[in-house]
């Protein structure tokens, strides 16, 4: 059991650090996203874990062959855009698309999951208690990081949603670098 609550605070990390880069940038978090973000983010991190474990060994290569080009890709669009609106100044119009920001943060952060749910059936636990877990620490993690960053947003003002932009994108390097290396 050990293995799987390592495997999913492991896979948890990039999602509670973009959690807590949109808590930033959002300063003030409605309910609705406090509530939707984590549950995305862990709903997706549980699917792709599904699907990887479902897909066995057929897509596990193809998965890791792009999964960090593309987790990249995302983190890198929405990190600019979240910079982009906050030396534009952003309003409320900006924030019409939030949920499909959401889920494109769900999907990036959730791409690796896909890889390592191959390795589920080599756990001791059985993949459906690994899945459970995996998705509830992400959506627990995320929800701290959230918190966490919606705090130091509102002490130390909106600019920091250049800070979160930033992170985004340095979350997305080192996605790229991790694997490539």
């Amino acid at each position: 059991m050990l293995e799987v609550v390592t495997l999913s605070i492991a896979l948890a990390m990039d999602a509670t650090a973009v959690a807590a880069a949109r808590g930033l940038a959002a300063g003030h978090v409605p309910a609705r996203d406090a509530v939707l973000l984590p549950s995305l983010f862990g709903g997706f991190q549980a699917g792709m874990a599904a699907l990887g474990w479902l897909a066995g060994r057929w897509i596990g290569p193809q998965i890791e062959r792009w999964d960090h080009w593309v987790a990249f890709a995302l983190l890198s669009l929405l990190g600019v855009k979240m910079i982009v609106e906050a030396i534009r100044g952003g309003d409320e119009e900006t924030k019409k698309d939030d949920l499909v920001t959401l889920l494109g943060l769900a999907v990036a952060t959730s791409i690796d999951a896909a890889a390592a749910g191959i390795t589920l059936p080599m756990l001791a636990a059985p993949p459906a208690i690994a899945l459970l877990m995996i998705g509830a620490v992400t959506a627990l993690l995320s929800a701290i990081g959230l918190y966490v960053g919606k705090i130091a947003g509102q002490r130390f003002g909106s600019r920091l949603e250049v800070l979160g932009g930033v992170a985004l994108i340095a979350i997305g390097i080192k996605i790229v670098v991790d694997h490539v290396s």
